[in-house]
């Protein structure tokens, strides 16, 4: 199981994982046009993408897919163009902001309960395995064993059931909700469901990376507060956020959230401030 979270995304989910131009303008929409709620000119856009080092090409191409995506919405004014979010795009964002920015790496006050998935794809639905196993993985569940998904957070019942109604499977799939039986051992179960040496891994690097840098001016800590999220986005969908009895004694993931929640705030006044430039009209 521990290689298997690497292989690849759905379409809708490329965009936390990967670094590209649409990665980087879903950050941009979300930090600095969200807050606001107001429209956005797409040249401003473009100078964003640009400090972030994404060619014009590539950044309009971005803003494109961003539009036909449903996220924004474009119109003319003159030789100008209008950028304004969607509702769909603000509860997109808003849905996104809430996970990324709530995740704290660790389940507090938890039941006892876990939720638990069986499911076996049989060959003549081989195609739909990849996308079921993304899905649940980025669902934050994890699988102990094939055929078995399980996660602490029974909360996320409603989200499992759509995945696997949306798939077809559901005539194939059952579900419980409880306490682990007297059978096997729950520490066992979780060091099998889920990687966490990698994992860990990922979290050391992100800190190593991000503790390393200073924001000397406004522009710098735009670009610096983009990158730091972009490369935080995809970890409150990879941790299962174990409850603290199940998780190791200091888990690195806590170390990892507090950190983001500082640095973002301390690179915020720059970062505003570059992003008021940004808007202002080229002379």
């Amino acid at each position: 199981m521990a290689g298997r979270r690497a292989e690849g995304v759905v379409s809708d989910l490329r965009d936390i994982t990967l670094r590209s131009a649409p990665a980087l303008l879903l950050v941009v929409l979300g930090e600095f046009v969200l807050p606001h709620d107001e429209p956005v000119w797409s040249a401003t856009l473009m100078r964003a993408l640009a400090d972030l080092d994404v060619e014009p090409t590539a950044a309009r191409k971005a803003i494109q897919r961003t539009t036909e995506r449903g996220v924004v919405a474009a119109e003319k004014d003159g030789r100008r163009v209008r950028i304004t979010l969607t509702d769909a795009g603000r509860r997109l964002l808003n849905a996104g902001g809430e996970r990324v920015f709530g995740f704290t790496g660790e389940s507090r006050d938890w039941d006892g309960r876990w939720l638990a998935l069986t499911l076996t794809v049989p060959e003549t639905h081989r195609h739909l395995r990849h996308h079921l196993r993304t899905r649940l993985t980025w669902a934050g569940l994890g699988s102990p064993t094939a055929g078995l998904w399980v996660t602490p957070h029974t909360a996320r019942a409603d989200e499992v059931a759509h995945i696997v109604d949306d798939l077809g499977l559901s005539d194939l799939a059952f579900s419980h909700v409880g306490a682990f039986g007297p059978v096997g051992d729950e520490r066992r179960m979780v060091e099998q469901a889920w990687d966490l040496d990698d994992l860990a891994g990922h979290y050391a690097d992100f800190l190593h990376r991000f503790r390393r840098l200073r924001a000397d001016d406004a522009r710098a800590a735009f670009r610096q507060r983009v990158e730091l999220v972009q490369a935080w986005r995809r970890f409150p969908y990879l941790d299962p956020a174990l409850p603290a009895r199940l998780s190791r004694p200091t888990w690195i993931g806590v170390e990892a959230a507090g950190f983001l929640h500082h640095t973002r705030s301390a690179w915020a006044p720059g970062s505003d401030e570059h992003w008021a430039r940004l808007g202002q009209p080229v002379t």
